[in-house]
Parts: C-alpha cells; structure tokens; sequence
C-alpha cells in the first residue's frame, strides 16, 4: 500500500513523498524526471515493499513540494542537498539504492559522486552521464536537434504556453513516442486516469520544473559563446565508484544511443542494459521488468 508524507528539510525545504515499505528497512530512494512527478514510481514502490522502505519525493519545484521561485534555486548543490537530507532523515544517511529517471538521474549521477558513502547501488533509467552529454550536445547536431526543447523550456512565458489549451504542448511529449497506442510496444498507458494524474501534477504548477532547464548550462548551444562551449568536467567531477545498472530504452527520441559510446570511463563497475524499442517512459510502459532488472543487479553487487 502507498503512504504519504512531507518529509520537513533542516535547510528549510519540505519534499512530499510516496513511499511504501516498513520504515527501518533498507532505503530505496526513487527520484523522477520532467514534466512527471513520484507517483510514477508507484509500481515498483509496492513490488519492492516487502524488502526494502520505498520512498520516492516529489523532486523541489514539483507537485506539492517546495517550490522556490528563482532558478537559482534549482542549481545541482541544492538538488543534491535535497536527496542528502531525505537520504539522512528516511535512512539515516544512507541508501541500499538510489534508483532515477530523466532529469532525478541528472541529480543521481552527481549525488553518486560526491556522496558515494551514503549510497550501495547506483541505477539510472534514460538519463545521460553529464560528460557524456556534454560532449554530445556541444559537439554532435543530432544531440543539438534532440535536446532543442530544452532551450524553449528556458523561455520566461514556457509555462504558461506549456498549460495553455489543456496543455496541448505536453502531451505530445508523451504520445510522440507510442505511449497512447496499444499498438506500440508498452503503449496505451497514457489513458483517461493516466492524464488526469498528470493534469493533477501541472496544475499545482510548471515553473519549477522549468528552472530546471533554466539552471543548467547542459544545454544546445544558441551561440558560440553559450556557457556550455567553456564548461569542462575533470574526472574526479564525474567517475562513478559504485556498482551501476544503466538501463536504456534505445526508442528514446530525445536521448539517443551515442550518449553510452564511452560511458563505461567514467562508470567503471556499470553493467548496462539496452533494451530495443522502448522509449523514455519505460518506467511506465514496463514497471515489472524495469523491477526485474533491479532486482537482479542488486543481488549481483551482493554477492
């Protein structure tokens, strides 16, 4: 069964949380992306509960959760501090797992790093290592073509194009990619109930899921003075110590392939999973064997 709570922040931020699981078990943190929110988690929460405590935020600037008005606000150093403080307080510092999709694997990748202690497992579902993204959105058009949203979603009047005429401009993200078609594989999950849990979300607000966007260099250049042609990672900035399961959906329209080619440099105990035909919202179109898949990595690293 789902439960839900506010988990208060000391740094003054409060998370509302899904979670399922005994509290006191092992901590499975689960971390979303954009334009989603926790409850997409749902499934593997429950398949998980009997083992493990599952919880998973509704990330700052997201639902119910805080939402700071400035993009400042939502820098790396601050998202990291969020998941610290919920790994702190839910797990008393430290995770079995910490489990992300999209931009919450943008966030995980970077937590791993500086705080690999506090963490067993690192898994990432569809979220590109930084320097793999950086290096193809500065050097690769393809990349540049696929991620040209990203530069929209930065614009002062995206959120209220993004809700205009019952945001007409956000389902497309999702039925772009079959997951309204039953035809396609792993779609027909965006149905009436789907959409509503959705409109439930954006209603509460689309700005801080936008300062996301707004915060990041890692972005198509618009010219050749843009911040991301200057940025440049050292290797202690981005190596992955920890046991990785990257697992990708290769029909991912805005995160193609070429972002693995040299991943494992940077991610030396990686065991990456490529799974043909399913698209960026394999959380969704395959909760079970996305479950699967998890379960199997974490008892290889307990050997």
């Amino acid at each position: 069964m789902i439960e839900t709570f506010r988990a208060e922040l000391p740094h003054g931020i409060t998370l509302s949380c899904r979670a399922a699981g005994r509290p006191g078990a092992p901590l499975l943190l689960f971390l979303h992306g954009f334009p989603e929110a926790a409850f997409v988690w749902d499934d593997l929460l429950e398949h998980f509960a009997g083992r493990y405590r599952c919880v998973a935020p509704n990330l700052r600037g997201f639902a119910d959760s805080s939402s700071p008005a400035e993009a400042e606000a939502y820098r790396p150093k601050h998202l990291i501090a969020d998941i610290d403080a919920l790994i702190e307080q839910q797990g008393g510092g430290h995770a079995a797992a910490l489990i992300a999709h999209d931009w919450g694997g943008a966030v995980a990748w970077s937590y791993a790093v500086q705080h690999a202690t506090r963490l067993d497992h690192l898994v990432i579902v569809n979220s590109p290592h930084p320097a793999m993204f950086l290096r193809e959105l500065r050097d690769n058009p393809a990349q540049q073509a696929a991620s040209a949203y990203m530069n929209f979603l930065c614009r002062p009047d995206a959120e209220a194009r993004l809700a205009a005429d019952d945001y007409a401009r956000l389902w497309p993200m999702f039925e772009g990619m079959g997951a309204a078609d039953p035809a396609h594989p792993g779609g027909g999950w965006l149905d009436d109930a789907a959409r509503e849990r959705y409109r439930e979300v954006w209603r509460a607000g689309l700005t801080g899921g936008c300062n996301y966007y707004r915060a990041t260099p890692l972005k198509p250049p618009l010219t050749p003075d843009a911040p991301i042609m200057k940025l440049a990672f050292a290797p202690e900035q981005v190596t992955v110590a920890l046991p990785t399961l990257v697992v990708w959906a290769e029909a991912d329209l805005a995160l193609p392939t070429s972002l693995l080619d040299g991943l494992e440099a940077y991610v030396p105990r990686m065991h990456l999973v490529r799974v043909p035909q399913a698209t960026h919202w394999i959380v969704h179109e395959r909760p079970q064997w996305l479950a699967a898949q998890i379960e199997a990595e974490l008892a290889r690293r307990e050997l």
